[in-house]
């Protein structure tokens, strides 16, 4: 039996056992039989409930001890609901505060290797097709064939096509490390003119070739919270999605709304517009609606929602009323 492999409680044991002889001897020497009997009754009485509540407790101890071995061996979480008050159930609250912190850190740690491994996949899935594609324009280099303006043109198509493996790996990278929650946005007062300039910027060139114009209204005055690189990031992809639907010399316009609960920002473009069929799925990584460009990987609006998901802002997509793809990002004032 458990109890009496237990070196401390048959100690306890010999001494109760001690306590009640010396007891009962001493009563009978100083008051007389009927007194040492009293005092051996009494004494086996208390020891009797002392052994058993320190039976009790070791049980207790034992089972504790039990269920945190299965726990050690990768049993799920035990329910410890067996105890009573007192110093082992306040063990037992530690003991279980603790082991939901350790379950809770090897999920995360799981849920980051498993972004890290889909992170993985899907680089090499997408940039398998512009790899090809630039192993066939070296074949093609390393031919004797081509003269001088057709070795240029095959070099600026594999500027082209290294610039867009760059720009996946980047964009996919950053997808994961918002996934695995790695990254933490700052929040800070933005004026709205000033970021929406930026964020026009880098396409200025771009516009000008293709004689493409963008309207921005409405700007003046207003400001929101957010993270300023990140939220850059995800209005120029939101920016770039526009302008490759909108065709040479049409235009875009950004207008501006504040309101007590948020700040829009809403991007209209002159192109076809999205099918309806489309519009469920634009913001779903990988997809390519049935207007999408040749070049078009399917991220760019998967890492905005992303980015603007974290930063107490929405993204919705819809066609607008004169003709034309329309995106509306509203940054709330407050938790939604």
């Amino acid at each position: 039996m458990w109890r009496f492999r237990n070196r401390e409680f048959v100690r306890q044991i010999g001494l109760s056992a001690a306590g009640t002889l010396l007891a009962g001897l001493a009563a009978g020497i100083l008051w007389g039989r009927n007194a040492a009997a009293s005092a051996l009754l009494c004494s086996l009485f208390w020891c009797v409930f002392h052994l058993r509540r320190e039976s009790r407790r070791y049980q207790g101890m034992r089972l504790l001890a039990g269920q945190i071995d299965e726990l050690l061996h990768g049993s799920d979480i035990p329910e410890f609901r067996h105890f009573q008050e007192g110093d082992l159930e306040i063990l037992r609250d530690e003991i279980y505060k603790m082991t939901i912190r350790l379950k809770e850190q090897a999920a995360l740690l799981q849920k980051e290797k498993t972004s890290l491994a889909n992170a993985l996949a899907d680089i090499s899935h997408q940039i398998r097709t512009p790899l090809t594609a630039l192993h066939i324009l070296l074949e093609r280099l390393k031919s004797p064939e081509p003269d001088l303006s057709a070795r240029r043109q095959l070099l600026r198509e594999g500027e082209s096509l290294l610039a867009k493996i760059e720009w996946l790996v980047t964009a996919l990278l950053k997808m994961s490390k918002l996934e695995a929650g790695s990254i933490a946005l700052q929040k800070e007062t933005i004026s709205l003119p000033e970021f929406l300039a930026d964020a026009l910027s880098p396409f200025a060139l771009a516009m000008d070739i293709h004689s493409k114009t963008c309207t921005v209204r409405g700007a003046e005055g207003i400001t929101f919270t957010g993270d300023y690189a990140w939220t850059l990031e995800a209005v120029q992809n939101v920016i770039k999605n526009g302008l490759e639907y909108t065709p040479d010399g049409g235009g875009m316009t950004v207008c501006c709304e504040e309101n007590p609960l948020y700040t829009e920002v809403r991007i209209t473009d002159s192109g076809p517009g999205i099918p309806p069929e489309d519009l469920p799925h634009l913001f779903e990584r990988f997809y390519r609606g049935g207007n999408a460009g040749k070049d078009s990987f399917g991220i760019g609006l998967a890492l905005a929602q992303m980015i603007l998901s974290r930063e107490n802002a929405v993204i919705q997509a819809q066609n607008a009323p004169g003709g034309g793809g329309a995106f509306r990002i509203r940054f709330y004032k407050t938790m939604v």
